[in-house]
């Protein structure tokens, strides 16, 4: 066969080649045949919200001038986010290294040899040659490798998006913590001072007759009650100025955070959770583009059944012509070109395939799991708020009722002794616990708020 029917074949078989895996060439492109995909794909196409509470800036959410800045020193200082800019950094190069794959090679490989036979003087020789390279990239195999990159890139993005949110939900919630501890701390502590009072009162009341031992002493086991409540206070106190520290990427040490510290918020209501705000979770874009790289990857394993065509040259400068020495030197300049196709690889490349494939079913798995866990944590964030916000009224009417309890139980032990030693006991009790327990909600709802923001995407 002559070389130009050769040729013809040769054109032929690519050409058709080409045409049989024209689909190799497209972009990823989220699919819409469940109906969770297809609202997706058309809230992540829709406009942004900036008013939507997850696309907020974090300094229009977080308005206390000491959590601010608290919040500013964690987004410099703390290591996870640094390793997260890291990552990005990494994925740059690998996306700068995939694009430069276009170019070609060029090497340089000088050498030189000497030879003496029989005695004779010695004949040198030497090359210094340059060695040029080129894949063309006809079947797609370094643009899909360039768009796994460029995916890869995005996906490292999201990532530190979400460890920025993270931070910034997390120094939050520790600030408004340490203030709640702090709170509680002291309403325990103002409660210890006037329970030690009821102490000397039922003494004294004891001495003019009006109770009996009993109610001394279970006064006094009262007040130890409360000194030992303080304790455990004071170790979560402790335990939560070390995560606050941990969080600034220092060493542990107390934060003067005001006790009175509150977090406030606009009002949200919502009936639903949008689609389009899921969108903007850093998680659920990472989940995508873990995706997309799998779609990418599946492209490449199917490329891998297609020719890889590579253009070649060497040239230089030389004083060794074929088995001739001459000096000087020449000039020489060589032209190649090859074409590889698979032939007896094909079970391995389709095993590959089949992985890829399931890989990629794997990620859309992943996909869907994640924006239904996303879309479950944004409804118990809202739960919890609204929850926690009917809750605190309750509790605050509850915290009154109980104020005015104690006050009448007292003066009417005083006074006439129409009360029991035990109604006061169990009056003091009540409103104690009504006390930490509307801090804590209070603290409850400040953490949802947070934490609505926080799952999102929030923290820009």
């Amino acid at each position: 066969m002559s070389l130009n029917k050769i040729s013809r074949v040769a054109i032929l078989a690519v050409s058709v080649a080409a045409f049989s895996s024209c689909h190799i060439y497209n972009k990823f492109d989220m699919p819409t045949d469940t109906p969770i995909t297809a609202e997706y794909a058309e809230a992540r196409d829709a406009a942004i919200d900036s008013a939507a509470f997850g696309n907020l800036k974090w300094q229009e959410v977080f308005t206390d001038p000491f959590l601010a800045e608290l919040i500013e020193r964690a987004l410099v200082n703390n290591k996870d986010l640094n390793n997260a800019k890291l990552n990005v950094d990494m994925a740059h190069a690998q996306l700068k290294g995939a694009r430069l794959s276009y170019l070609p090679s060029v090497a340089l490989t000088p050498n030189g040899a000497g030879a003496s036979y029989d005695h004779s003087k010695i004949s040198w020789t030497y090359q210094i040659p340059v060695a040029v390279s080129w894949e063309i990239d006809l079947f797609g195999k370094l643009l899909n490798a360039d768009r796994k990159a460029k995916a890869a890139l995005l996906q490292s993005e999201a990532y530190e998006q979400a460890v920025r949110s993270q931070i910034i939900g997390g120094v939050a919630n520790c600030y408004y913590t340490i203030a709640m501890l702090e709170k509680q701390l002291q309403i325990s502590r103002q409660t210890a001072e006037s329970w030690a009072e009821s102490v000397e009162v039922m003494k004294n009341l004891k001495l003019a007759g009006r109770v009996n031992e009993s109610a001394v002493v279970q006064s006094t086991a009262n007040y130890y009650s409360i000194l030992g409540s303080i304790t455990d206070l004071e170790v979560s106190l402790h335990e939560a100025n070390n995560a606050m520290s941990l969080l600034m990427n220092e060493m542990p040490h107390s934060w003067d955070i005001p006790a009175d510290a509150t977090f406030t918020t606009p009002e949200i209501l919502r009936e639903g959770i949008p689609m389009k705000e899921l969108a903007s979770r850093p998680d659920v874009r990472a989940a995508e583009q873990s995706l997309a790289a799998a779609y990418y990857t599946t492209n490449q394993a199917r490329a891998a059944f297609y020719p890889g065509i590579t253009i070649s040259s060497n040239g230089g400068f030389t004083n060794l012509l074929g088995s001739f020495i001459s000096n000087p030197g020449k000039w020489f300049i060589q032209l190649a070109g090859q074409l590889t196709q698979p032939i007896f690889a094909r079970g391995q490349l389709i095993a590959n395939l089949e992985a890829t494939k399931a890989q990629q079913e794997q990620a859309m798995n992943n996909f869907e799991y994640t924006l239904l866990s996303a879309s479950a944590e944004v409804s118990d964030a809202l739960m919890l708020y609204t929850k926690s916000g009917e809750k605190s009224g309750l509790l605050e009417k509850q915290v009154e009722n109980l104020e005015k309890t104690v006050e009448y139980t007292k003066e009417l032990l005083s006074l006439n002794g129409s009360s029991t030693y035990l109604e006061v006991l169990t009056a003091q009790q009540g409103l104690l616990s009504a006390q930490i327990s509307q801090v804590a909600c209070e603290n409850a709802k400040a953490r949802a708020a947070i934490n609505l923001y926080q799952s999102l995407g929030g923290g820009r």
